[in-house]
């Protein structure tokens, strides 16, 4: 899955239904997830395959049938292996309206007084069925689906408040701003990627030297600043290639790329395949 701002601004639903589907396959353009993070929350149900997921500084592997709560703020992403699975992306702050009864226990998510935890799915047989219908009600979206939706989302969150799975947040300062550096990095990618983007500038912004800026950062993403760079950039061109008529040299420095045939290398090397492919693959 590429999301097209890190940190993620796109919009989610409405604003009156402010929660958003996304079914993906090894043939969807937002199939891979780079790194990223928003201010809403996100559940993730994997369908077959599995899927390599960062969340801040950990790494785990699901496969399917399991689902994972990704909160509010955290940085995530990661790469799926012949993967198929679904993500739901929902502003809590929905299931507040005109709600008493349950405002103050979403107050304490929301304010980080509750952490989720993020294998929902791993102590509790009863997540998956109610994450499958909630995944089904929002895909076919049949006269009544809002209401159902948010059905589901209650008893979800009602499951995990009955079955405790969640914990009181105990922050690490430190690593929250090392965490937070990060972000900032990966959101000056994402407004400058088309632009000359140099590792003195990244450091400089991580406020980290150049050396421990490196380190940190690949023990976080699993990639070197410039190759997260480039990855960024590929994915960047692999939605502009599968939604806008565009040529493969407009697309290059539409991407960043001065060079054609760089560019051309540096698609293959994370695509297996030529943007030419793999604009034929998509049309």
């Amino acid at each position: 899955m590429k999301f097209t701002d890190y940190k993620e601004s796109r919009t989610q639903g409405t604003f009156n239904f402010p929660i958003a589907y996304y079914h993906q396959t090894p043939l969807s353009p937002r199939y891979y997830m780079p790194y990223h993070w928003h201010t809403h929350y996100e559940i993730m149900r994997i369908i077959s395959g599995s899927f390599h997921l960062t969340l801040d500084n950990r790494t785990e592997t699901y496969s399917a049938g399991d689902v994972i709560f990704i909160t509010s703020g955290v940085l995530h992403g990661g790469e799926p292996e012949d993967c198929v699975y679904e993500c739901i992306v929902f502003d809590l702050d929905m299931l507040m309206k005109d709600n008493h009864a349950c405002a103050n226990t979403i107050q304490s998510i929301m304010n980080g007084k509750i952490r989720i935890d993020t294998h929902i799915s791993e102590k509790c047989d009863k997540i998956l069925p109610i994450t499958k219908k909630l995944c089904h009600v929002l895909s076919e979206k049949k006269t009544g689906y809002e209401f159902m939706t948010q059905g589901y989302l209650y008893m979800l969150i009602g499951t995990i408040m009955e079955e405790r799975l969640y914990e009181e947040s105990k922050y690490n300062t430190v690593v929250t701003e090392r965490l937070n550096s990060i972000k900032n990095v990966i959101d000056y990618i994402s407004d400058n990627y088309s632009d000359q983007v140099t590792l003195e500038a990244l450091s400089k912004i991580a406020g980290m030297n150049p050396k421990y800026f490196c380190r940190y950062f690949r023990s976080m993403t699993g990639r070197t600043p410039i190759d997260y760079l480039n990855y960024y950039r590929v994915e960047c061109a692999c939605e502009m290639l599968s939604t806008k008529d565009i040529s493969v040299k407009e697309t290059a420095i539409s991407c960043g790329f001065s060079d054609e045939s760089y560019f051309v290398k540096t698609f293959r090397k994370y695509k297996n395949t030529t943007p030419k492919q793999f604009t034929r693959k998509e049309f």
